[in-house]
């Protein structure tokens, strides 16, 4: 005697669930190499970049004490978006008893859909970086040469002049880093942390990093990056990058990459009376962006 649709839900929910999780957990969450997760409870969330104050000056004898303000120099605005994907088991694959192997094949698969998804939403803010019509919240690309600031200057976050990755452009991309200036004109003690590469330049980026000596060259001169213990988390290869010779310095910038979580991947299942099918949904709600591009640190490549 076939099952019930309600014993099928009942005595197979739970186990659909379990391995849902399994599955979703198995893949590497490399979007969680760039960004920072925090919880959200609203529609969206915003968050405003402060100008700080100037350069303190000298106060004369006996004279009054300056004052600064501390304006608003932009909001970054993070919009959250659902994401969701069902499957149905029909009423004629209950009746056959195939239920079983459909469902764990087909749950498998929605764990895997729900995955990609979030890794390609992650992926595009840095996709996008080069992109001018893809803007934050100072109104410029993630990365770019003439980021606006309130007290008139500009910094930059990408090289001047678009190179590949090698020594010569990495370590001008640490030594532009280290010239990064706040919102008023003061520098700003932010470091590289880590290489953010696609799979096409992970060997230029091990050999770059972890040789002892300089890579390429017949001289005795010590790998410099590695001995100043510089990109102190090293490297990491993330698969959803689609420009094989872009590549992008994560700094230690505060309130940079981040990903709000508004609501956690949930799975449910239901039967339809219509059809007689039973369906199984998998849902979350959360949201990728950026609030301070000095987070970052990239180039296009040649």
């Amino acid at each position: 005697m076939p099952i019930s649709r309600s014993q099928l839900m009942k005595e197979l929910e739970p186990g659909l669930n379990a391995l849902f999780g399994m599955e979703y957990d198995r893949y590497s969450d490399e979007w969680s190499d760039v960004f920072e997760t925090e919880s959200s409870d609203r529609a969206f969330e915003e968050e405003v970049m402060l100008s700080g104050f100037g350069q303190a000056p000298v106060k004369s004898e006996g004279a009054a004490v300056s004052f600064d303000t501390a304006n608003e120099a932009y909001t970054a605005r993070y919009t959250h978006e659902t994401i969701a994907l069902a499957f149905a088991i029909t009423e004629e694959a209950v009746e056959d008893n195939l239920y079983d192997r459909l469902s764990t094949r087909y749950t498998r698969a929605l764990a895997r859909s729900m995955s990609n998804t979030k890794e390609v939403k992650g992926a595009n803010i840095l996709n996008n970086a080069f992109d001018s019509t893809y803007t934050f919240g100072d109104g410029k690309e993630l990365c770019a040469t003439d980021h606006p600031t309130v007290g008139g200057g500009n910094f930059r976050n990408e090289l001047s002049t678009s190179a590949d990755l090698n020594e010569t452009s990495l370590e001008q991309s640490l030594i532009d880093i280290a010239a990064f200036i706040d919102e008023r004109g003061l520098l700003v003690a932010v470091q590289g942390r880590k290489l953010i590469i696609p799979p096409a330049l992970q060997f230029v980026a091990d050999r770059l990093m972890a040789s002892t000596l300089r890579p390429g060259t017949a001289d005795n001169d010590i790998n410099a990056v590695r001995n100043m213990g510089m990109l102190a988390d090293g490297y990491a290869v993330n698969h959803y990058l689609t420009d094989t010779d872009a590549f992008f310095i994560k700094t230690d910038a505060p309130n940079g990459f981040k990903h709000f979580e508004r609501s956690p991947v949930k799975t449910s299942m239901e039967g339809d009376f219509d059809t007689g099918n039973v369906r199984y949904k998998a849902r979350e709600r959360y949201s990728f962006g950026v609030s301070d591009p000095r987070c970052v640190f990239g180039s296009p490549g040649a």
